[in-house]
């Protein structure tokens, strides 16, 4: 049985084929990935009923589109802040427990990072086994759960396991996030939606150490796990009577289901009863593996991916290095050291204010010269933009803090840094899902790699800057951020249409 593509992306799917009984092989990772869930099979009235059907996501009304993308992008701010919330609290953290060794209590930050980028890919194919709508709700359960698990660990390394499957059921909100507003949103209307998503996963670590800042101080690092615990409760009690379903496979099914005939009704129950596990393991193990697939045999994945990783990277150095700079150079307390993280936030939030409007104008704009068809590369430009304030930023924090001048001048560096970081992740992951026919494992792959690195970086960010001072890692990190920022964004926009022709991997 051959397979065709949907031309409607909402996750990785496809039609079913018989490789679901048959051996994997190497054109696997390339052609299977419709959920091991056997959705009935639609005939072609049926198909075009569904684009004008009011279930359809897509035909929903704008407020409840974005009172889904709201609350989504609530449960993706809450999720990350569990990152770097604690970062402040250091100090507490390794008198409370011993922790002689810098990169162990570095370890107790970043080992977060490790299961938030492994699991999005079980989470993504299972959200499209069963849906959306309760892996967010169950992934915050779990999630209040180990925070609590945190706040009581008596030794490191309970807190540590903590920590880490802490990262693992936040990393829900990553693992369909993305998908939620490709299943709300057409490629032309997406990029304001997925802007106010993407900053989540930003602004939440930048503004999680300024309240564990203050937390630490007054009553005690334990209490930022309480309220982590609070922050997941609340999103929960938000999240429950507004968030609805938008997975159109399982939606179609349901509808299915209601519409058919009595007689065909059971024909339904018995094409999902007949799904067995192996079919799903199959479908996990595909989807596990394909994001490893992308970065391994595509250049732009890779090359798109290691740059918003090093990003990353250079983000949670802050973390690990500018609450002990301002508390050991201005003597700064522990809270007000925690307020310096707010220039990152206040970058984050300015890129995101205009970056969206001027992302989706700019392809219109380009998509309208090209006579109304747009094209991958178009949302490339705004790339070459940020890549010029990332370096910026790093060289004047560096050598501002080098030099020991005002305590605002750091700041400002690391809110051009931010502003350059925030205008640059959009368009890269607006252009992996316009490029990849696997849109989810494209965005699976790239997260998954920066949060590896992520987690990577801090662990040797002190020996670093103890060894070079802030200046010159600083003009290191820029010196690499350049060679990863300008000149490979410049030979994707003109030679992306190119190798996207030569690989079966995009569209």
């Amino acid at each position: 049985m051959s397979s065709t593509r949907s031309s409607t992306v909402h996750g990785d799917t496809e039609e079913p084929g018989s490789k679901l009984q048959a051996g994997l092989n190497h054109d696997d990772l390339l052609t299977y990935s419709k959920p091991p869930l056997s959705y009935p099979s639609i005939n072609k009235s049926e198909h075009d009923t569904w684009f004008d059907d009011p279930a359809n996501p897509r035909n929903w009304s704008n407020f409840r589109k974005w009172c889904t993308v709201a609350t989504v992008s609530l449960y993706m701010f809450v999720s990350p802040l569990s990152s770097s919330t604690m970062a402040p609290g250091e100090e507490q953290i390794a008198m409370r427990y011993g922790i002689k060794s810098e990169t162990i209590l570095a370890l107790t930050l970043s080992i977060f990072l490790v299961s938030f980028g492994v699991g999005p890919l079980i989470l993504a194919p299972v959200s499209e086994m069963y849906g959306r709508k309760w892996v967010l709700h169950i992934g915050n359960l779990f999630s209040i759960a180990f925070h609590l698990g945190c706040a009581f660990a008596p030794n490191t390394a309970a807190l540590i396991g903590f920590r880490f499957l802490a990262g693992l059921s936040g990393s829900a909100p990553v693992a369909c996030g993305g998908a939620v507003i490709s299943d709300l949103f057409s490629e032309r209307e997406r990029a304001s939606a997925m802007a106010l998503y993407s900053l989540g996963p930003l602004l939440g670590p930048g503004v999680g150490p300024i309240a564990g800042g203050f937390i630490a101080q007054t009553v005690g690092v334990q209490y930022v796990y309480f309220a982590l615990a609070g922050a997941t409760v609340f999103a929960s009690f938000v999240g429950l009577p507004t968030l609805r379903e938008t997975y159109a496979p399982l939606l179609k099914l349901r509808l299915a289901a209601r519409r058919a005939d009595p007689e065909k009704t059971p024909q339904i129950v018995e094409i999902q009863r007949t799904h067995q596990l192996s079919g799903k393991l199959q479908f996990l193990w595909i989807n596990i593996s394909r994001p490893l697939y992308l970065l391994t045999h595509s250049f732009i994945c890779f090359i798109l991916s290691l740059y918003m990783a090093f990003m990353y990277s250079i983000y949670y150095l802050f973390f690990v290095t500018l609450n002990g700079f301002y508390t050991t150079t201005y003597g700064f307390s522990i809270g007000i050291s925690g307020l310096m993280y707010a220039g990152l936030g206040v970058g984050f939030i300015t890129a995101a204010s205009f970056g969206a409007k001027f992302s989706n104008t700019l392809y219109k704009y380009l998509a309208d010269k090209n006579g109304g068809v747009g094209e991958p590369e178009m949302r490339i430009p705004p790339i070459f933009i940020g890549s010029i304030f990332v370096p910026i930023g790093l060289f004047w924090y560096g050598w501002s803090a080098q030099a020991k001048i005002h305590w605002i001048m750091p700041v400002i560096g690391s809110g051009i840094f931010g502003l350059g970081m925030m205008i640059t992740f959009l368009p890269i992951q607006l252009y992996l899902v316009d490029s990849f026919k696997y849109a989810a494992s494209a965005l699976s792959a790239a997260f998954l790699f920066r949060s590896m690195l992520g987690f990577a970086f801090p662990l040797f960010g002190h020996v670093m800057f103890a060894k070079l001072g802030f200046g010159w890692a600083n003009s290191l990190l820029a010196g690499c951020a350049i060679l990863l920022g300008i000149p490979f964004p410049v030979y994707i926009y003109y030679r992306g249409a190119a190798l996207r022709a030569k690989s079966d991997l995009n569209r």
